[in-house]
């Protein structure tokens, strides 16, 4: 678990040094055993410690000493509904929480959209953080994708490792930014639903390096 604690850390101060999220904001885990493991709430990631980790069971126990990340919920019902899921990264992203500001979706203005899943990347419905009904809304715009924009809130991405869902969180705020730039010349031309069905299926063989 050490390990698993260290990696976890490595990637919350990422958000930071990649400018994904600032100070405390976003978070991160990764699945161990019968739960995950999560960053805490309001501590700033520079100063994580390996203590600081909190490990949250599937049924959402966790030791009341600790404090995970007020948003554990949400990374509770990604892992029970995703068995693919593996690792988490949420984070308050510029371009993709401008975006979603506006409760906009990215569409297939750009063929990399497909490396979410599908041919768009969702926006969730806005709920209280924290709450379960936000994850009942996030699990919706996650139906058959591997990321979505969260209204008036940022952006979750998951994969099969923190890296793989670190790498697709900083592709979805680009994409967010290209977006929002095509977006001021007018409206962009968006790939037909034809065209992004190939690309999903030539995106199955993509491998990331």
């Amino acid at each position: 678990m050490l390990i698993q604690k260290k990696e976890v850390i490595k990637f919350a101060k990422l958000l930071n040094h990649r400018k994904l999220s600032a100070l405390r904001s976003g978070n991160i885990s990764l699945r161990h055993k019968n739960g995950f493991l999560i960053t805490p709430s309001g501590k700033k990631y520079s100063s994580l410690k390996v203590k600081d980790i909190v490990f949250v069971n599937l049924k959402g126990e966790f030791n009341k000493k600790q404090k995970p990340s007020s948003e554990w919920r949400f990374h509770q019902d990604i892992y029970i509904s995703k068995t693919k899921a593996k690792a988490i990264v949420h984070s308050h992203s510029t371009n993709a929480t401008a975006l979603s500001t506006h409760n906009k979706k990215i569409p297939s203005f750009h063929y990399m959209v497909a490396l979410a899943g599908g041919s768009d990347i969702k926006c969730a419905k806005y709920a209280t953080y924290g709450t379960r009904e936000l994850s009942k809304n996030i699990l919706k715009a996650l139906k058959n994708r591997f990321a979505c924009l969260i209204a008036n809130h940022g952006q979750i991405a998951f994969g099969s490792s923190l890296s793989e869902a670190f790498e697709l969180a900083e592709e979805v705020d680009n994409l967010a930014k290209q977006y929002i730039k095509a977006l001021l010349l007018g409206r962009p031309k968006l790939l037909s639903l034809n065209e992004m069905k190939k690309v999903l299926n030539k995106s199955k063989t993509y491998k990331k390096n």
